[in-house]
């Protein structure tokens, strides 16, 4: 038997090619499959690779034939002109002052937005702190109908209850918010000890 090719096929000592049979993950074995003669599967084709195409791929990473990297700006500083080499250094100097006033744009910038930034963070949290009062306030609402309910007489589930039970704490976060709206004033149930904060 031959050395088996890369999709597994291998050939027999009278020239015969196959598949041997190999086990699979689950245990059962898979039945060794005749090849026909003269079949190459894709796996085993060889692609073919021209010279050019070759020298093309390899030629991509060196440059410049015959070019030398730090040589290269030397010697075009010296083949320019008188007029040229003016022109450059104008242009560099012209850099260097612009880079200056890019500079104190920037420093004026960072201040702008390091101000700006403080004002996003204070309305981030002003943003945060309202939705926590509706998001209590709408509590609070629920409670004072369930309270209604029950006075009415309706009979309640027993987590209608534990809701009724918390309200003076929804009324301890509202206070603690600094909420001074309507539904504080009309607080059902016993009296609040805390006071508001000022």
């Amino acid at each position: 038997m031959s050395k088996p090719a890369s999709s597994g096929i291998q050939t027999s000592t009278d020239g015969q090619a196959f598949i041997p049979s190999s086990r699979r993950a689950d245990g059962t074995t898979r039945k060794e499959i005749k090849i026909r003669p003269g079949y190459k599967p894709p796996e085993d084709v060889e692609t073919y690779k021209s010279r050019s195409a070759e020298g093309w791929r390899s030629k991509g990473g060196r440059g410049v034939p015959g070019a030398d990297d730090a040589d290269t700006e030397q010697h075009e500083a010296d083949g320019k002109s008188k007029n040229a080499k003016r022109r450059e250094a104008a242009r560099r100097k012209k850099e260097a002052e612009g880079q200056q006033g890019v500079d104190e744009a920037e420093a004026a910038l960072g201040e702008m937005q390091l101000q700006t930034g403080q004002n996003e963070n204070e309305n981030e949290q002003e943003a945060e702190r309202q939705k926590r009062i509706r998001n209590q306030v709408k509590k609070l609402r629920a409670v004072k109908e369930l309270g209604t309910r029950r006075a009415a007489g309706e009979k309640l589930s027993a987590d209608q209850l534990i809701k009724i039970a918390k309200e003076q704490e929804i009324v301890r976060d509202l206070l603690k918010l600094n909420y001074e709206g309507p539904e504080l004033d009309q607080a059902p149930g016993p009296a609040i000890v805390e006071k508001r904060p000022d």
